[in-house]
């Protein structure tokens, strides 16, 4: 990859698009991931406004320092970076004594942790709205067209994805190039929607460079019987998660009425 070419086609298709749409700037969550990390920071590359938004909800220390520390290195770099902390807690806290209790914990877990990423979708929004800016999203392309690894209308919730058509570890390349510190390169990914540490590996069962590799396998129509040991069970759990998520990548389905019976 020629990381600075790409670099720089990133940047100007921020600015193009903005500036055509007559908007000021961008606002983005920043999570203290390589992701948003790396996503910001193109953004500020454009000279346009940039929000950073921190917003923790029972988050884990170490994923708050993170993005403080690379927010405070995004001003001292870029004299048009604001950033702002909202803390969501409360409002995520008063969402869960308001619902009513289920039965089975494991799918609530799940359903709560998707609640976090919608209000923060709806928290970068509303800002976005009061300054005239477009919503930065965050995901790369492993994320968003191999497994699905986002929230529905929470994280996917954006206006324009400057990194999803880059592998997980072509972001690692172009966050090395842009001198994103160490602690968030070095930093085992996560999506930072449980309170703990636990990473996206964890929840996956796969790691990003094996998920890369089984897309690549998928994309040269290999199945299921072409392999053995832990590439079979890797490509398995590929495989699995790209059809389960497949409602997240392809547009809402819509009911065609026929014209027939529409009068």
């Amino acid at each position: 990859m020629e990381t600075e070419k790409v670099v720089d086609h990133i940047v100007n298709w921020l600015k193009d698009y903005a500036v055509n749409a007559n908007i000021k700037g961008f606002t983005i969550g920043i999570s203290g991931g390589i992701d948003s990390a790396v996503t910001s920071t193109l953004c500020a590359r454009t000279g346009l406004d940039l929000l950073c938004l921190e917003m923790p909800i029972h988050q884990e220390d170490t994923q708050v320092s993170r993005a403080s520390n690379h927010i405070e290195w995004l001003k001292g770099n870029f004299e048009r970076t604001k950033r702002l902390q909202v803390d969501l807690t409360p409002v995520f806290d008063t969402f869960v004594s308001a619902v009513p209790p289920v039965d089975n914990e494991q799918d609530r877990f799940m359903s709560l942790a998707n609640t976090r990423a919608r209000l923060r979708m709806s928290t970068l929004y509303y800002f976005a709205a009061l300054n005239g800016y477009l919503v930065a999203g965050t995901g790369n392309k492993v994320e968003d067209f191999g497994v699905g690894f986002y929230t529905k209308y929470g994280d996917g919730g954006v206006d324009l994805s400057p990194i999803a058509d880059l592998m997980k570890s072509e972001v690692y390349e172009i966050a090395k190039f842009l001198g994103i510190n160490n602690e968030i390169i070095q930093a085992a990914p996560t999506d930072g929607l449980w309170g703990d540490d636990r990473t996206d590996e964890d929840q996956i069962g796969a790691s990003y460079p094996e998920l890369e590799w089984a897309m690549q396998m998928k994309d040269e129509g290999k199945t299921i019987d072409d392999f053995s040991g832990r590439d079979k069970e890797v490509f398995n759990i590929f495989k699995k998660l790209n059809q389960a998520n497949q409602h997240k990548m392809l547009p809402i389905p819509i009911c065609k009425i026929p014209r027939t019976i529409l009068g």
